[in-house]
């Protein structure tokens, strides 16, 4: 999937984590200035940034970045914003289909950048429309299960417009369309339940279930992926079994 993947779990080095985390940051503030720019710095009349917001929330940016990125966005500070969204469509390894995201203020620079790292992590790149037809836009909520069962959790966001819950390791995914996002998480907040991640993301069709080495060659294409700033955003059909991840991890 993408940013919250499970094998983001076998990061565990807190030099890594740190610099994880503030490109995390980069790339939420960077995501709260253009809704603001496109929809104006009402959250209630701009569900954009309702999510944008929201999401930062989660992911603990403090809130002087969120209120500055909001003005910044929206030129009340009179700073200019203007960034493009960019898809680009590649294979990795095991002929996994790959979606890359970018915001970015430079286009050609973005273009060249997710290139250049694709090509030298054994990936190729695809021509446009080659592998999103594999994929769908849906409304995606992750969430530990925290001794939450299944039952439970479809109980309280059936009625909200989930369409299916999936189990994805020790976590949940609550999928449902992108409009539906900001009830799914009502219904959450309403019975109680933590959720650690809400976007409107892609979902694969299909999966490709990956042996160990592409599965490290796989980690490594996505982690160089992650490091670009112009990059907000991996999608992949790419998967791994719990013994795939149990050899990442004790690498």
């Amino acid at each position: 999937m993408s940013g919250h993947s499970k094998w983001a779990t076998t990061k565990h080095k807190k030099a890594v984590i740190d610099g994880r985390r503030a490109k995390s940051f980069a790339k939420l503030i960077k995501n709260i200035e253009v809704a603001a720019r496109v929809g104006g710095p009402d959250l209630a009349g701009n569900p954009a940034l309702e999510l944008a917001v929201t999401k930062a929330k989660k992911t603990s940016v403090p809130n002087d970045n969120i209120d500055r990125a909001i003005k910044r966005g929206s030129g009340q500070l009179g700073e200019a914003v203007d960034y493009q969204t960019i898809m680009y469509e590649g294979y990795g390894p095991q002929g996994t289909a790959i979606l890359i995201e970018c915001l970015t203020d430079n286009k050609n620079r973005a273009a060249s950048e997710v290139r250049l790292v694709v090509g030298r992590n054994g990936g190729n790149m695809a021509d446009p429309g080659s592998v999103a037809y594999m994929f769908t836009r849906k409304g995606i909520v992750s969430l530990p299960k925290n001794g939450l069962s299944e039952d439970d959790l479809l109980m309280a966001v059936l009625d909200a417009g989930a369409e299916e819950v999936k189990v994805d390791g020790e976590n949940f995914e609550v999928i449902s369309e992108p409009q539906d996002l900001p009830a799914i998480r009502s219904a959450l907040n309403e019975a109680g339940i933590e959720y650690e991640n809400d976007e409107a993301g892609f979902v694969p069709s299909m999966q490709v279930e990956l042996d160990v080495e592409h599965a490290k060659k796989f980690v490594r294409l996505y982690d160089a992926l992650e490091d670009l700033d112009d990059v907000q955003n991996i999608y992949s059909n790419a998967d791994m079994s719990a013994e795939v991840m149990a050899q990442l991890e004790e690498d």
